[in-house]
């Protein structure tokens, strides 16, 4: 927990990025906080929609919350973002978790 008060104390001082929000949403993810992760982890991908590991993380942390719709629009975002800058293994890693999602 002093880590997340650490990050989310950086965040108050305005020092907000796409990485920094990552950071905080794989470590409410690993807290089970899955709306805390799940909104900061939609921030980071706001900030840089070509950031696949954010979408990645974005679309486990849905899954685990049994969002899977939006799960499953997460990872299609992320592939498109991953293929786009040409990230072909987060690209492929995101495809076999939205089959899984699919079936």
């Amino acid at each position: 927990m002093a880590l997340v008060n650490g990050l989310e104390a950086m965040l108050a001082r305005g020092q907000d990025s796409a990485l920094l929000r990552y950071g905080l949403g794989g470590e409410y993810l690993k807290l089970r906080q899955y709306d805390w992760a799940i909104g900061h982890l939609q921030k980071a991908v706001v900030l840089d929609p070509k950031y696949s590991a954010a979408w990645k993380l974005l679309g486990k942390t849905l899954t685990e919350a049994k969002r899977i719709d939006e799960a499953i629009q997460a990872y299609e975002d992320g592939i498109r973002a991953a293929e786009g800058k040409g990230d072909k293994q987060a690209a492929k890693e995101m495809t076999a978790f939205l089959k899984r999602l699919q079936r």
